[in-house]
């Protein structure tokens, strides 16, 4: 999915993120969770484009209160389509943590989101390793989307630090695409400490290096880090 023009996200990931693995993704900031949640959405909109399986989004009842619900018109301006996602709050973690894996057992999915406020110490490494397993199993992509929270050791494939970065303007000062600035923190096999501006494509949902636009990001790529 997806074609690198030279050394960009894709590269360090060694052809893209890959499908079947669990991959985290922190705000930055209090500020940036809004940002955390439409670089999440770009993902489900740019997997959609590959995969018709539809996107679950679960979201605890603390993140609901903290970050709102997501509109149907913002899903739709980024590039998102009805039926692509279901979303879902539950009343605390250990019904958060059973829907996510019992989501990604079903092999009915093309990703799972689970949406957490605050630190979230049922998510420990033993519960990080039973998600990555029913992850790899089902082939079935896993987002931790952290906010308020500190990295902590899992079981993650992947883990980034987002936050939003100015657009840049269209004719007559209008709003431009959606731009990200993304860092990552750790990856299991390859380089990490690497950052990147992306800008978000949604007609062609694509992300592109805002530094040097028209430069591909790869999308997300089925199999395992080796085969990517």
């Amino acid at each position: 999915y997806g074609v690198v023009a030279f050394f960009t996200v894709g590269t360090a990931l060694g052809g893209g993120l890959a499908y079947g693995r669990v991959h985290e993704l922190y705000a930055a900031q209090g500020e940036d969770a809004a940002a955390a949640a439409g670089f999440t959405l770009a993902l489900l909109a740019a997997m959609a484009s590959g995969a018709p399986r539809p996107a679950l989004w679960l979201r605890s009842r603390r993140a609901v209160r903290q970050g709102g619900v997501v509109q149907a018109n913002g899903w739709t301006e980024l590039g998102g389509r009805p039926g692509d996602c279901l979303f879902a709050m539950l009343a605390d973690a250990k019904e958060l943590l059973k829907a996510a894996v019992d989501g990604l057992r079903s092999g009915a999915l093309g990703a799972v989101v689970v949406e957490t406020q605050g630190s979230l110490p049922e998510l420990d490494l033993t519960a990080s390793r039973r998600l990555a397993l029913a992850a790899e199993k089902s082939e079935t992509t896993l987002f931790l989307l952290r906010n308020g929270a500190e990295p902590v050791p899992s079981a993650a494939e992947t883990r980034w630090r987002v936050a939003a970065a100015p657009s840049r303007a269209l004719p007559a000062n209008a709003p431009g695409a959606p731009v990200f600035d993304i860092e990552l923190l750790r990856q299991r096999s390859g380089p990490s400490g690497l950052s990147w501006q992306l800008e978000w494509n949604r007609d062609r949902r694509i992300f592109t290096e805002a530094a040097a636009a028209g430069a591909l990001v790869s999308l997300p790529v089925r199999g395992s880090p080796a085969a990517a």
